[in-house]
Formats: C-alpha cells, structure tokens, sequence
C-alpha cells in the first residue's frame, strides 16, 4: 500500500512540475542539446513511471495483498446476470482506469507547455442584454 501510495505522488508531482516550469520557459527561448535531452529525459521518464512503475505497484498490491485474483468471485452468474465478474476483473479495470488518468495528465501538460506563449482574451463587458458597453473603433 505504502509503494502504490509513493509512486504515485511521485507522478502526480512529476506533472505538477511541467506547470510551473511552463510559466518561466519564454515561447521563443533558444534550446542547447543538454536542455533538449534533460526534457526528452524528463518525458521518458513521466512515461514509463505513469505507463509501467504505478500500474505494477496497483497489480502487486491488489494481487498479493487484497487477494484479488481469479479464484475471489464478486458476482456469480445467475439466471438474469450470466456472467462471471472476479475481483481480478475489477483490478484490472482499475489498471484501465490509471492508464486514462495517466493519459490525461500527458494531454493536459502538453496543452499547457503547447499555450504558454498565447495570449489571455480579453473580456469586452457586456449590458444585461448581451451587447458590449464599449464601441468598437
């Protein structure tokens, strides 16, 4: 419990890291060879640590210390339902579930570090009808 719980504040701090770096790095910054490998490095790195490191510490912890395997039955098949669901079932829906999250947080950095350098709208105040209170030029 305490590996799963570990690895994954170490990725959920890994891509709360890429927000703040994202505000300091200017658009058109010039890029050395050692910054482009130590970022393609940091990548990799949130790569395999969200695709391979917390996924297994979910399949270790649920397989050897819930006991969720093929042999604990959650719902056993009946006239209405005839399917068999296991708790090795569940845990790996689980694993599906930590992929997604994990995918999602690549799009979102990506997203951030992709906008960095647009800039903000800006709002026109409008009238309670909808029409802006300011004419344009």
């Amino acid at each position: 419990m305490v590996a799963f719980i570990m690895v994954s504040l170490i990725g959920l701090l890994g891509v709360a890291a890429v927000w703040p770096f994202a505000k300091r790095r200017p658009v058109g910054a010039p890029l050395s060879w050692g910054q482009a490998m130590a970022g393609a490095m940091y990548v990799f790195f949130l790569f395999l640590w969200w695709y391979g490191v917390i996924p297994h510490q979910w399949l270790t912890y649920s397989s050897n210390e819930l006991g969720w395997t093929i042999d604990n039955i959650l719902i056993e098949p009946n006239a209405w339902f005839p399917i068999t669901i296991s708790w090795l079932i569940i845990r790996d829906v689980i694993v599906l579930a930590i992929y997604g999250i994990g995918v999602g947080f690549h799009v979102a950095a990506w997203a951030v570090w992709q906008d960095r350098g647009k800039p903000k709208p800006v709002s026109v105040p409008a009238s309670r009808y909808g029409r802006p209170l300011v004419r344009e030029p």
